[in-house]
């Protein structure tokens, strides 16, 4: 039989309630973010959208195309922005541009799934799904470091939640808004 010393730090293990106790399955503090290879082919983008889903991250996407030049200053600065962790520390998210004017995706007709209408185009996916509630086409705000950083950390708030979290206006946000 153990001393009653040994037994010391397990029964403080266990003292902790239930929900501050660590898991396998318990996502890490702080996810680091994932930057993807820029998507030439819609099998490249439905991998990156399922890769985001099964980590409960989003997927932030930006459309782009070659002779865009307003897409050219965003690319880089929103790409710095996630390389410098915004978003980390709400859950991470992943990143691809997409590059709106490739042939296959064009072909696909992808662009017009996701009712990409101008380019640039910030349009985040959770758990698959198109979050057109908060697509930004202002090339202006995009050109906006402060409001970059801000606008990946609310979206990486989302861990999969198809929303973002709070509930909303909709039939049940107001029944089951506050059960998180």
């Amino acid at each position: 039989m153990r001393s009653r010393t040994a037994l010391l730090p397990t029964l403080k293990y266990l003292r902790r309630p239930p929900s501050l106790r660590p898991l396998s399955t318990t996502r890490s503090l702080r996810a680091s973010n994932q930057i993807y290879a820029s998507v030439r082919r819609p099998d490249d983008f439905h991998t990156y959208q399922l890769l985001s889903s099964s980590s409960r991250t989003p997927l932030i996407t930006l459309w782009t195309t070659s002779y865009c030049a307003t897409c050219h200053v965003v690319a880089p600065l929103l790409k710095s922005v996630i390389e410098s962790g915004a978003g980390e520390a709400e859950g991470g998210v992943g990143y691809c541009q997409v590059e709106y004017d490739a042939p296959d995706v064009m072909s696909d007709g992808l662009g017009m799934t996701y009712m990409i209408t101008s380019v640039p185009t910030l349009l985040s996916f959770d758990a698959g799904e198109a979050q057109v509630q908060t697509k930004i086409t202002d090339g202006k705000k995009l050109a906006d470091r402060a409001f970059l950083e801000e606008w990946v950390r609310n979206e990486a708030r989302r861990h999969g939640g198809r929303g973002g979290g709070g509930g909303g206006p909709g039939v049940f946000g107001g029944l089951f808004g506050s059960w998180k």
